[in-house]
């Protein structure tokens, strides 16, 4: 007769031989996961776009080999040194990702050298939906601040990826252990049920977050100035665009730093950028601060922005105890179907628009930025800025999402932004990948700015046409050296291109007395105090 509870029973097997579910002693985490976990085990690990479980990522990377090795690991984002030394120890083969940003040289060597092997690279949205599917963990890895006695969890401002995490593998009788910072007797508020929780450890510091979503406004450069007055001028105001998912970088901080100065001056206060699907951006201060913005929906937080946040209720999602209610995975349904407007950077693009943040010797990953950067067929609400991407005409006809990408047409060190061939062709075929690892697909950008002007790829009547238009504005790259200045000329003429002179911008109007705050001070002045930097970035 089948047996139909098998995946119960392992994990009774599992519990019952560390001694049930309870409090795992700090010092005795090394030697429960190597019980806990068996070879070939599907491991999620909490490594997130910001906050990591690092005292228990660090414990795993402690355990023998000869107990738990071939683990297939599950992880957002490659951010810590221990989350490779796992690969290098022999304790993980496999892994299925979204984001390597600061482990990506390393990763991309050890791919080279066949170290680890790459299930796939995911969108965040993407890798947690497998989770649901074909990639359920047999055991989680998670933190969060607090836990009670019942093991609920409190995971405060930063709850990003938890709840996600524990319901795909509490339900699917996989193992759930969480680090927290603290043992309490009342929680501030509820965020995860203690009987979806296994084990709890109270870890020896508090979990790692990264203050990724802070940019300096002092090296905003005035080409990003430029550029952020041609997206104002010549995509906000022209489309109207009210709801909104901005990329991270010191070009998207500048648009957000010119809302409260240059916005201003064109009257577009409560016409443009009113609803957010957006980390707390310490630059967007300054332009909430001035009435601009209605609601803002977080990913997860932002290190210092807790208290600015708390007092901004009727802006930010936050809990009875007023702290930030954050999750990834819906802010990501968010920013997929319920904004007009995605706008990022990217380090390479080729003559059709695709682009990628993987380029050679450096295997970045792309995070959330294919989900928001695409446009989603499945659509069904109609907003004055998707109607006015219709361009065919019929009964039946539907609107697109605004993609807008930035790039400058040469980075640092002269290296180009515009490429004949992405980098990323080359390194999935080497690495085995069977597509290259495309962070956004050309046929779903419908707008590209550069320092050169804007091309506005969907007005394109052909696939030539939009290259033409892309060339255009690409400068002296090897793609703008092909631009014709006859066509140039009818693309401007029928507003397939513009100019920043076509949109009414003065190159000499760029200058940084137009931002709103241009330092974290000033940020924190506009801010009445609340917003209190991470150490690195006060310059007092």
């Amino acid at each position: 007769m089948k047996a139909w509870a098998t995946r119960r029973a392992d994990k009774e097997r599992r519990m019952a031989a560390v001694g049930g579910p309870g409090e795992i002693p700090r010092e005795r985490i090394v030697e429960t996961l190597q019980t806990l976990i068996a070879p070939g085990d599907r491991v999620a690990l909490e490594g997130d776009n910001q906050k990591q479980a690092d005292f228990l990522s660090r414990s795993l990377a402690e355990v023998d080999p000869s107990h738990v090795h071939d683990v297939h690991l599950l992880i957002s984002s490659i951010a810590r040194p221990e989350h490779l030394a796992l690969f290098e120890r022999g304790i993980a083969r496999r892994v299925d990702f979204s984001y390597a940003g600061p482990q990506s040289l390393r990763l991309a060597q050890m791919v080279e050298d066949g170290q680890l092997e790459i299930g796939a690279i995911h969108t965040y949205v993407e890798l947690y939906a497998r989770m649901f599917v074909d990639l359920t963990p047999q055991v989680a890895l998670v933190c969060a601040e607090m836990a009670d006695a019942e093991g609920n969890l409190y995971t405060g401002p930063n709850t990003e990826d938890t709840p996600t995490i524990v319901e795909a593998t509490a339900f699917r009788h996989g193992i759930v252990i969480a680090q927290v910072n603290e043992r309490v007797e009342k929680l501030p508020r509820v965020d995860i049920p203690g009987s979806w929780v296994d084990f709890v450890v109270v870890a020896d510091k508090p979990f790692a977050v990264e203050p990724l979503f802070t940019r300096d406004p002092r090296h905003i450069t005035e080409l990003q100035i430029l550029m952020a007055m041609m997206v104002i001028r010549g995509i906000y105001e022209r489309y109207k665009v009210t709801s909104l998912n901005h990329g991270i970088g010191f070009d998207t901080a500048a648009i957000e730093l010119l809302l409260p100065t240059y916005g201003e001056s064109l009257g577009l206060r409560g016409s443009i950028c009113t609803h957010w699907a957006l980390n707390p951006h310490p630059t967007l201060i300054p332009a909430i601060e001035s009435g601009w913005v209605q609601s803002v929906h977080c990913f997860g937080s932002e290190v210092g922005m807790e208290e600015y946040v708390r007092a901004r209720p009727d802006v930010f999602f936050t809990g009875p105890d007023g702290s930030l209610r954050s999750n990834r995975v819906l802010c990501q349904l968010a920013g997929q179907y319920g904004v007009d407007l995605f706008i990022g950077s990217t380090l390479q693009m080729d003559g059709d628009a695709n682009s990628s943040t993987v380029t050679s010797g450096r295997l970045a990953g792309f995070g959330g930025a294919p989900n928001m950067g695409h446009d989603p067929r499945g659509r069904r609400h109609a907003s004055p800025a998707w109607l006015q991407l219709i361009t065919g005409n019929g009964p039946i006809v539907r609107g697109r999402k605004l993609v807008v990408q930035l790039a400058e047409t040469f980075h640092k060190g002269g290296v180009p932004a515009f490429v004949e061939s992405l980098d990323a062709v080359e390194l999935g075929q080497k690495s085995g990948m069977p597509i290259a690892p495309v962070m956004i697909y050309g046929d779903d950008v419908s707008h590209v700015v550069t320092e050169e002007g804007i091309a506005y790829l969907y007005k394109s009547d052909s696939q030539e046409e939009r290259r033409a238009a892309l060339s255009a504005i690409a400068g002296v790259t090897s793609i703008g050296l092909r631009a014709d200045a006859k066509r140039t000329a009818e693309l401007r003429a029928r507003g397939v291109v513009a100019f920043p002179e076509d949109l009414g911008v003065r190159r000499s109007d760029a200058r940084r007395s137009m931002l709103a705050a241009r330092s974290i001070d000033d940020l924190v002045t506009w801010s009445g105090g609340l917003y209190a930097p991470p150490a690195r970035f006060r310059s007092w």
